[in-house]
């Protein structure tokens, strides 16, 4: 398939979703705006839309509890909301769906590693939350292969999901360095990995966390290795529906909270300790100075809660991707901006 014919391709494709999506705005944003928190507390739970499956993000563990980075995040909201982080239950999508669940009022916060971009922040009336994890598009391939860098790959056979960010970027990368290669597109997550490890394709493009996440489950991991090469920008975090700020500010500011926290030293550890501190920064964060929870439509304590039953966002990294994990990521840029990193949370005050 020629460069042109496959850029043709994918901008019909999304084009399409764009068009299809659009159709709906106007409607859900009457029928929604402004309503996600009154709808969530009558039905008693906050919907989340979700991987189908992504180690460290999204899963459900032996038991069928999900679990994972995105998952914290949905948690985060629903202790924000109700003071209880398992009010929440779970939709599992795919890259076709998420999307329209979304729009439609299927799920409340679209928590799937999903990229914010212009086209999904504007065309398709998205509003993007802060990011969770700052991540970047990279190559696997397995050792046999003889590779060391993603220049060395012209000609290669690469697996890659259609609708991702990932397919765009993996053409302007080889158009970018005048290589060629060949896709191998499948939709089926779970197909498209087992064509790479069945060798129906030298190397298979995601984001460089999915990957890390997909080469665990691999008969022998230690057998395939990450490029050095990160060919773009995904900054992976929620989203919600375009027309209701209120709902918008809670998903927001429940991100922002744990990154606070995790700034001042509160962690789920110490969270009722810090309750007699006289840090202004940790009373108001706790909600020992009074008044901060009436703007976001919430009680005083919506913080405490989130940092009491799930955590700040070091404790929520390193219990899902970190170094101490299958995964095995180091905190990088995701760390904080004071020892760092771009992790940066506006104050609450």
């Amino acid at each position: 398939m020629t460069y042109n014919s496959l850029d043709n391709r994918i901008n019909r494709l999304h084009q399409l979703s764009i068009i299809i999506i659009s159709i709906g705005l106007c409607v859900s944003s009457d029928v929604f705006g402004g309503s996600t928190l009154n709808d969530v507390k009558k039905k008693g739970f906050v919907q989340c839309g979700v991987n189908t499956g992504l180690a460290g993000f999204s899963m459900p563990d032996s038991k069928g509890t999900w679990r994972g980075l995105d998952v914290d995040s949905c948690r985060a909201v629903a202790a924000a909301v109700f003071g209880d982080a398992s009010k929440v239950k779970f939709t599992p999508l795919n890259s076709q769906q998420r999307f329209t669940a979304l729009q439609s009022g299927e799920v409340d916060i679209l928590a799937r590693n999903t990229t914010h971009t212009l086209q999904r922040d504007t065309a398709l009336g998205l509003n993007f939350a802060p990011a969770i994890y700052y991540d970047g598009q990279g190559f696997l391939v397995s050792k046999k292969l003889g590779v060391n860098s993603a220049l060395e790959l012209d000609g290669a056979t690469i697996c890659v999901k259609p609708g991702t960010t990932s397919e765009l970027n993996v053409a302007d990368y080889f158009r970018t360095h005048k290589m060629s290669y060949n896709p191998v597109v499948i939709e089926s997550k779970d197909e498209l990995i087992n064509a790479f490890f069945a060798g129906r394709c030298d190397v298979y493009t995601a984001d460089i966390s999915g990957l890390a996440a997909d080469r665990t489950i691999a008969k022998n991991p230690s057998d395939f290795k990450i490029l050095p090469e990160t060919i773009s920008k995904e900054p992976l975090g929620p989203a919600v529906r375009q027309g209701d700020d209120q709902w918008f500010d809670i998903v927001s500011w429940s991100i922002y909270a744990m990154i606070n926290a995790e700034e001042l030293g509160v962690s789920s550890k110490n969270v009722n300790k810090m309750l007699k501190s006289t840090n202004p920064k940790i009373q108001r964060l706790l909600g020992v100075t009074a008044g901060l929870g009436k703007s976001l439509g919430l009680n005083n304590r919506w913080a405490y809660n989130i940092i009491k039953h799930v955590g700040n966002y070091g404790e929520s990294f390193e219990r899902n991707v970190g170094e101490n994990t299958p995964l095995g990521l180091d905190r990088g840029i995701n760390q904080l901006w004071s020892k760092g990193g771009i992790l940066y949370a506006p104050p609450i005050r």
